[in-house]
């Protein structure tokens, strides 16, 4: 079977698994080692064509909350301060264009929302499985100042201003 008729096979809606799904980033801090951390409540819905990769959608929806770093204090203060959860409870993305750059590799261009601010962001993402669902990996940098993810000057310098997400997407056929 040609990976072509595999992706067609593949067309349908689907819904992110969050229990075998990661959505997962990294942030360097200016005293210390990387800080890896993650969310731990989300939910999404894929429609893929396998067909036309360009017809496909994503949309992701991120608890602000459900941040955890392993660290109390340090997941209080980013609720509080940089994501500011109760204001803005979620972070969404919702995908604009999807384009086809591999035989099993993808970029999908959307719309970041971080505390209110919507702003476009490229996520390359490759296929790494199909026999259970689909399943995705991905990672991109982000710069928190554009999406005002600061707090004060002291703290603000020494987080860095880039961090890394990394994506871990599986997901089941619904329809």
């Amino acid at each position: 079977m040609t990976t072509t008729t595999r992706l067609r096979e593949l067309t349908g809606d689907y819904a992110v698994d969050v229990a075998r799904s990661r959505l997962g980033f990294t942030a360097r801090h200016t005293v210390g080692p990387r800080v890896p951390g993650e969310f731990e409540v989300f939910s999404g819905v894929l429609r893929l064509d396998g067909e036309d990769p360009g017809r496909s959608t994503a949309d992701l929806t991120i608890q602000a909350n459900s941040i955890q770093t392993g660290d109390r204090r340090r997941d209080a203060a980013l609720r509080e301060h940089f994501l500011d959860a109760e204001t803005y409870p979620s972070i969404k993305f919702r995908s604009t264009k999807v384009s086809q750059t591999g035989v099993t590799t993808f970029t999908v261009t959307g719309n970041l929302t971080i505390r209110g601010a919507t702003r476009p962001v490229v996520v390359p993402l490759e296929l790494t499985g199909t026999d259970d669902g689909v399943a995705f990996t991905g990672s991109l940098p982000l710069l928190r100042k554009r999406w005002a993810v600061e707090w004060n000057a002291a703290v603000n310098l020494m987080v860095a201003k880039k961090l890394d997400l990394h994506l871990e997407l599986t997901a089941n056929r619904i329809a």
